[in-house]
């Protein structure tokens, strides 16, 4: 053990000769007991040896010039470090009962009256450096605990976030499987009826009937599945701002009773009383997504109202805004629901049937898109089982006197254009290519860039359809590739891409296509594409 480690005795007297004799007494017993001795010759003295260390007991001479030793021990014991140090008064006299109060009102806790008798000097002092280690250890003792304690606090918050974040992410991963449960029964139950529909037709004793009822089963769920994915891309496209709105001047009231005609053709209403009342009401808007929006809180309301139920469909012009209300009497919105019902998978997360089907994502999809408009919607319940409604605002635009006459359909041209169709997947490359030949275009097709480029230049078709995802060379360098021919860059290039964000339309025009249609593309909107580009007066 070191001298830092060791306890410490302070021995202050004025008399150098008394000084030395206690010193040299106690000095005789320091390593056998594991202590120090330190000294001073005056009160002053013993108060910078108090500053600079801490002792197990000094013995304190009591008649010392200057400051005397009840003095020095006043001060000693008036600073909070060494206030509680054990003071032995030394002194020559038999201190009277008067005298010992002073002391000891002073901090003493002994006297020693010289002549010292060692033995009990040695013993004095025993106890108090006995007392001084006990006390360092249980320091020590502390300081290790309290380390210990401020090591279990940080492990202690460092598991409690560990388990907090497992829980977040246990939680994200039981919300993704349970949407990827959702999508897989969203996604099954219509390819389970185009397959079955696709059976039916093979089957050598299906009926003209039962074949033509299979082609529009066929047909319907495409459609449903196209809304599927349609509705998850523009989840992605919504959360990320890249919703791109191809903006005309159309009659809200003309797009929802399209909408409601289409719910009707497919007998979704059948079993519910419809109550419309719909005026001429005129927005700037895209035509698409107004069409999403009506058909959501449609499609909402038609879920959650039982049959035999009523739902109410209005829209009015209000001179300031336009209004679209779709209330109904179904299942109704509880209080706890209510705020989050515009909220990304709150169907699967809350009290919602999920029977019902759906991906959960179609309000949240109405809010964005309604945001996008410039609008508000707003929800209404009185609570469960009370029905509910949806009000959508939007600014009201000038009425056109008369719509523009639609262009004549690409079957009316004098001469069909040659078409090249550039397409990798098979069964795609085949279908579009009979259909387009059903409508009596003559058509060509390659199954990647390179080939789609070689015969371009052999065939030099009207027009080229380019499917941007090709092996070899994608669909972007086709294009320039073509452009940069003589005898290619006449051609007029539709883009066809599963990818439909504004960047990836800026980057096909940019490419050097003329138009970009997202798959799957309807056939009228491709006969149309088509028709438009190689009439002689279409815009580049």
């Amino acid at each position: 053990m070191t001298n830092l480690d060791k306890p410490k005795i302070l021995v202050v007297n004025d008399d150098a000769a008394s000084l030395l004799a206690l010193t040299s007494l106690l000095d005789q017993w320091a390593d056998e007991s594991g202590y120090a001795v330190l000294s001073a010759r005056s009160g002053q003295e013993a108060l910078r040896q108090v500053l600079l260390h801490d002792f197990a007991v000094i013995l304190l001479d009591v008649n010392m010039p200057g400051m005397d030793g009840f003095e020095t021990a006043e001060a000693i014991h008036q600073r909070a470090r060494s206030a509680d140090i054990p003071i032995i008064f030394v002194t020559a006299f038999l201190a009277d009962e008067i005298d010992r109060l002073k002391a000891y009102q002073r901090g003493a806790a002994d006297f020693l009256f010289t002549p010292v008798i060692p033995q009990i000097l040695h013993a004095k002092v025993q106890v108090f450096v006995a007392l001084a280690t006990k006390n360092e250890e249980l320091r020590r003792q502390a300081h290790k605990l309290s380390q210990r304690t401020t090591e279990l606090t940080a492990t202690n918050k460092r598991l409690t976030r560990e388990m907090e974040e497992r829980q977040a992410a246990e939680a994200k991963s039981h919300a993704k499987d349970e949407f990827l449960a959702m999508l897989g029964h969203e996604l099954r139950n219509p390819l389970s009826a185009i397959s079955s529909a696709a059976s039916l037709i093979g089957l050598a004793g299906a009926g003209p009937e039962s074949v033509a009822r299979a082609k529009q089963i066929i047909q319907r769920q495409s459609q449903h599945l196209s809304r599927i994915v349609d509705d998850l891309l523009d989840l992605s496209r919504a959360m990320s701002g890249k919703i791109l709105l191809d903006k005309q001047t159309l009659d809200v009231a003309a797009l929802v009773s399209a909408c409601l005609d289409t719910f009707k053709a497919t007998g979704r209403t059948g079993n519910y009383l419809l109550n419309v009342d719909m005026e001429p009401a005129w927005v700037d808007g895209d035509p698409t997504r107004l069409e999403q929006i009506a058909t959501n809180l449609i499609d909402n309301a038609l879920k959650y109202t039982p049959p035999g139920g009523t739902i109410d469909i209005a829209v009015s012009d209000t001179e300031d805004e336009i209004v679209l209300e779709v209330r109904d009497t179904g299942v109704g919105i509880s209080a706890e629901l209510l705020p989050h019902v515009f909220d990304v998978f709150v169907q699967g997360s809350i009290t919602l049937d999920r029977a019902q089907g759906g991906l959960g994502i179609g309000l949240a999809l109405v809010r964005r898109l309604v945001e996008l408009h410039g609008g508000s919607v707003s929800a209404h319940s009185e609570g469960a089982s009370a029905g509910s409604s949806f009000v959508i605002r939007l600014p009201r635009a000038a009425p056109v006197a008369a719509l523009p006459g639609a262009a004549p359909p690409p079957a009316a041209l004098e001469h069909k254009p040659a078409i090249l169709l550039i397409e990798d997947n098979d069964d795609g490359r085949e279908m579009m290519a009979t259909m387009l030949g059903a409508y009596g275009y003559p058509v060509r097709h390659a199954a990647d860039g390179v080939q789609g480029v070689q015969m371009a230049a052999s065939f030099l078709p009207d027009v080229a359809l380019v499917d941007i995802g090709l092996p070899g060379i994608d669909g972007y360098e086709v294009a320039r590739r073509l452009r940069q021919g003589d005898a290619t860059r006449h051609i007029k290039l539709i883009a066809l891409t599963g990818y439909g964000l504004a960047d990836d339309q800026r980057r096909v025009l940019e490419a050097g296509f003329d138009k970009h249609l997202v798959k799957p593309v309807d056939i009228a909107h491709l006969l149309d594409a088509i028709g438009q580009c190689a009439a002689p007066t279409a815009p580049a």
